[in-house]
């Protein structure tokens, strides 16, 4: 794999926004989503808070990376245009990673303008969790291909088996449905905490709790569910040798996933490892898109070669 500037830009990008994410979980943690109020884009109808409080400056400051990523952003995809033929996936999917950084940006406006943050236990706010939660790994799946696709050799064309295409796709769905579900038991981790197993347990199953507690109690079987069958997916994916290696990281990733989130039930789901366990979904979902997107998409030479626009140059040929 060669690495052009785009190409390390473009993980830097990627990298620069997993960071944001972590930071975000971080916010709604420590219930400090509403430390600018419900104000937006101004923090407590101010540019800069001038006598800010701490839950105001850890909200402030993912604001403020919030409106980095945004600016990368746009600067990736201005690159892209101004490198990459009309024709070329990485063109593509850095408008893509646009759109889907528009509308993350409108749905955290949404969150703080409809007061969906904090202390707010509404199943309201559980379904904008969920949309931003999709929201966000479509934004990261984005931020991926670009990057794949501006960096990647092509593979000489492969026979994927009959069925991988649908299996696929299915451990697609079910990471994103896992992912929500993991969205509201953290919520609903962070609004009802507990002091043991056994007093989660029995909040769980109690038929008199909110509703965002006993939502909790199922994701536990989600996660193994999805993670056999990822597991059972990855098996099929190995066709070609990025495939192969994808598939390896993805199927290590579902067993680190799995015993992080052990852990984290074992101790009540403390914010720093709820930050890994966070980290460790998006890890998987990269390596999840990755293989994918190697086991079924195999583009001609001719595409990738037909296409270099580099700044201030004539056009010449781009070799990934």
């Amino acid at each position: 794999m060669k690495l052009t500037g785009f190409a390390k830009y473009a993980w830097g990008v990627l990298a620069f926004n997993l960071i944001v994410i972590l930071w975000g979980a971080y916010v709604r943690a420590s219930s400090s989503g509403a430390g600018c109020g419900s104000h937006w884009p101004l923090c407590n109808g101010e540019i800069i808070p001038r006598t800010p409080t701490v839950k105001t400056l850890i909200e402030f400051s993912h604001r403020l990376t919030s409106g980095l990523a945004l600016l990368l952003t746009v600067a990736l995809l201005v690159w892209a245009i101004r490198l990459f033929a009309k024709q070329h996936p990485a063109r593509k999917f850095a408008w893509l990673s646009m759109v889907f950084m528009l509308t993350e940006a409108a749905v955290g406006a949404g969150l703080v303008l409809f007061e969906y943050v904090a202390e707010n236990k509404s199943i309201a706010r559980a379904w904008w969790m969920a949309g931003h939660l999709i929201n966000t790994f479509l934004l990261v799946a984005s931020f991926t291909l670009t990057a794949w696709t501006a960096s990647s050799e092509p593979e000489s064309e492969l026979a994927p088996r009959k069925n991988l295409n649908w299996m696929l796709w299915l451990a697609i769905i079910g990471t994103l449905i896992l992912g929500v579900s993991g969205a509201i038991t953290a919520l609903g981790g962070t609004l009802f905490p507990v002091t043991s197993l056994a007093e989660g347990l029995k909040q769980d199953l109690s038929p008199g709790s909110h509703v965002l507690i006993r939502l909790r109690f199922y994701h536990p079987f989600i996660a193994a569910g999805v993670s056999v069958w990822l597991i059972v997916t990855a098996i099929a994916a190995r066709t070609g040798n990025w495939a192969t290696r994808f598939s390896t990281a993805l199927m290590a990733l579902v067993l680190i996933q799995l015993a992080a989130g052990l852990i984290n039930l074992l101790l009540h789901a403390p914010i720093w490892l709820q930050i890994v366990h966070l980290l460790l979904s998006d890890l998987l979902w990269i390596a999840l898109v990755l293989m994918a997107y190697t086991a079924l998409a195999h583009p001609t030479r001719e595409l990738f070669e037909a296409v270099p626009r580099p700044l201030g140059s004539k056009q010449t040929q781009l070799s990934n």
